[in-house]
């Protein structure tokens, strides 16, 4: 297929996502979308055979459903508990409903007057994605030899009709009042859905909490002198992975903008979720990497030539996505092994720099406030907090009995 050829065919996708939104599926025409994208409408009929065949093109490569494959792959590999598995891939498929909320609208109020063969298509592509769904589950499930009374499939099932449900009530009502915001509605679904999907009493008591293992400074200042050598981009990544304790998801939303920082101080504006001022520390496990004016994620910026507005950019050039931050991180610690003979995942910084900042005195309160966690989130890495501070209280028990001992 020549590029001319996918370029006429994605402009019909494009333009008829436009109208569908817009308009609605039943007032858009042929015609119109024809138009839209310049071209012949007999171009439309030789590459999609009618408007319900576009509509199904227009859904299937979708957000939702585009490289969901390989994305679930990806994220299958990582070593994060089954609990925050499940939470990044419900993230992930709301964040993508998110992009095409008209669409939803759409084809949800208008089902009923698509033709039969036209839904069955699309049951066929929903049914693929659920399959893709389940391997993923099966795979994080196994590793952690849970054992769940479904099958996986049904599962999968379960949870995707659960996120849909979702986005089609926040995006066809107003002031429901049902949830809080997206992430109260994760964290009760994730918790509900595993205390349903399993009988193992051990992990309903320990749902509430998030099994906290963070990593030590010397694996941190490692990871932090690969992503150095591979130059300036990937060492602001890795910087603010456990300089600000950010999530992919925060990440990929942040723009040059939302960067504040002088002499005095270097802070982050987070605008997903919970918005909120975040700090840049200096010091990172007892070393310190620049200032508050000159770091690796200034420096990172000072180095641009691009107009765009988003902080990070990939290696073509556009802004990064989370996949794609996930892919350095395991490029950048290959080979690496955690104290529990595992490869560093990247969730592990933002719980060692939450760990670290509590060590340093923060309080519980407070880092709520940077966070927009809630207390209930926070009391496993307080614990783990004081669990380091007392061995660090041991140690240095034993340094001073040793000297009393030398002394002696």
């Amino acid at each position: 297929m020549s590029d001319q050829i996918i370029s006429t065919r994605q402009r019909l996708i494009n333009a008829a996502r436009s109208l569908f939104a817009a308009q609605g599926v039943t007032e858009t025409t042929t015609k119109q979308v024809a138009e839209l994208a310049k071209v012949n409408e007999v171009t439309l009929f030789r590459h999609f055979g009618n408007k319900h065949g576009l509509l199904l093109a227009v859904i299937s490569e979708s957000p939702v459903f585009q490289e969901l494959d390989e994305s679930l792959k990806i994220q299958a590999c990582q070593m994060a508990s089954v609990n925050q598995a499940l939470k990044n891939y419900c993230k992930d498929r709301l964040q993508a409903l998110e992009q095409v909320p008209e669409l939803v609208r759409s084809v949800v109020g208008e089902a009923g007057n698509y033709p039969v063969e036209n839904r069955q298509a699309l049951g066929r592509s929903l049914t693929q994605a659920n399959h893709y769904v389940a391997e993923y589950l099966a795979t994080v499930m196994e590793r952690e030899q849970l054992h769940i009374y479904l099958p996986a499939e049904k599962l999968a099932s379960l949870l995707n009709s659960m996120l849909v449900g979702y986005a089609v009530i926040e995006f066809t009502s107003e002031f429901h009042e049902l949830w809080l915001d997206r992430d109260e509605f994760l964290e009760n679904l994730v918790a509900l859905f595993l205390k349903g999907a399993t009988n193992s009493t051990s992990l309903v008591e320990s749902m509430p909490t998030e099994k906290v293992i963070d990593l030590p400074a010397n694996l941190v200042h490692l990871i932090l002198q690969r992503a150095k050598k591979s130059g300036l981009r990937d060492y602001a990544l890795i910087y603010v992975l456990f300089a600000a304790g950010l999530s992919q998801s925060e990440i990929v939303n942040l723009e040059r903008s939302h960067q504040i920082n002088d002499a005095n101080q270097h802070l982050l504006q987070i605008t997903q979720g919970t918005p909120r001022q975040v700090p840049v520390n200096q010091w990172i496990m007892g070393k310190c990497y620049g200032s508050y004016a000159r770091n690796p994620l200034t420096q990172w910026l000072k180095s641009r030539k691009d107009e765009h507005s988003a902080l990070f950019l990939n290696d073509n050039g556009m802004p990064i996505s989370e996949v794609e931050i996930q892919e350095r991180w395991q490029v950048l610690t290959e080979g690496l092994l955690t104290p529990e003979g595992q490869q560093p995942v990247i969730e592990q910084a933002q719980q060692t720099w939450c760990v670290e900042m509590l060590m340093k005195g923060m309080n519980l309160e407070d880092m709520s406030l940077i966070t927009g966690w809630n207390l209930t989130k926070l009391h496993p890495y307080a614990r783990r907090a004081k669990e380091k501070s007392a061995l660090e209280q041991a140690i240095r028990l034993d340094h001073k009995s040793k000297q009393v001992t030398r002394e002696g």
